[in-house]
């Protein structure tokens, strides 16, 4: 199996190109044939399939609000079959949250891991997507650079908790991982039952792309994405999804990142 076939890009990382024609049009002259849509392109499914069906492009998976999950489950269950998408990721909880204490955290589990269950008998395998400030320990640590002391528990364990035995799945960001202080093999290693898919972003080395937020295309900043894209197929992600949250030219970004990419034996 080629890298490619298994390779997709969050259009997120093309979001300031405003428009969607164009924005797919970058990704398939990128090389791109699959893409992870954002939550308002399950909206309006029927007129992003005929878009991405012009270009010969399909949709690996989507990101969701865990407000849409909440509000609207069949709608988005309609969305995700006319877009032929089987995994499914909330991303992140609103800002005003993500300080939540550990029962704030356990509550948002075992509500994902009951959505993750009537998901699954609908075809559709639901995930968590982390960032950094699940890395935080609940135990009165006020940054998240902090380790965990005398036993606390991070946010992200205490999802994974929560959701027990159900479904729920993990899209593991590897670099936002970095990002919080921990070592990213260990924490695929502990949750690999969980990864159905990894987000491929890259750091640059400190003091540069300072107005990407120290983000760089993949292949040129700090991590090693040749052992690392090993690890993260080997733990179970069936999609591997190009992510830049900041880049200065998303279109040479979408095309630096597939070349690097495409050179990887899978």
């Amino acid at each position: 199996m080629s890298v490619t076939d298994r390779l997709s890009i969050q259009l997120y990382t093309l979001r300031s190109l405003e428009d969607l024609d164009l924005i797919l049009d970058t990704v398939a002259n990128a090389g791109y044939r699959y893409v992870e849509t954002v939550g308002s392109h399950l909206d309006k499914a029927s007129e992003v399939r005929a878009k991405l069906d012009a270009r010969s492009l399909k949709a690996s998976s989507s990101h969701v609000s865990m407000a849409a999950l909440r509000e609207k489950p069949d709608a988005i269950v309609d969305a995700c079959r006319t877009l032929g998408l089987t995994h499914l990721y909330m991303p992140a909880v609103p800002p005003e949250e993500r300080d939540m204490a550990a029962d704030g955290w356990r509550a948002l589990g075992k509500e994902l891991g009951q959505i993750a269950e009537r998901f699954q008998a609908q075809g559709i395998r639901l995930g968590y997507h982390n960032h950094h400030w699940e890395l935080k320990p609940k135990d009165g640590a006020k940054t998240w650079e902090l380790k965990p002391k005398d036993g606390a528990k991070t946010a992200l364990e205490l999802i994974f908790e929560a959701a027990g035995s159900s479904p729920l799945a993990w899209q593991v960001d590897v670099a936002w991982l970095v990002r919080g202080d921990a070592d990213p093999k260990e924490w695929i290693n502990r949750y690999r039952s969980r990864i159905t898919a990894a987000h491929v972003k890259d750091i640059a080395p400190a003091g540069e792309n300072e107005d990407q937020d120290g983000w760089a295309d993949v292949g040129s900043g700090v991590l090693n994405w040749r052992d690392l894209w090993r690890v993260c197929r080997e733990a179970g992600a069936e999609w591997m999804v190009v992510e830049h949250d900041k880049p200065a030219d998303p279109a040479q970004t979408a095309r630096a990142s597939f070349n690097f990419l495409r050179s990887i034996e899978d």
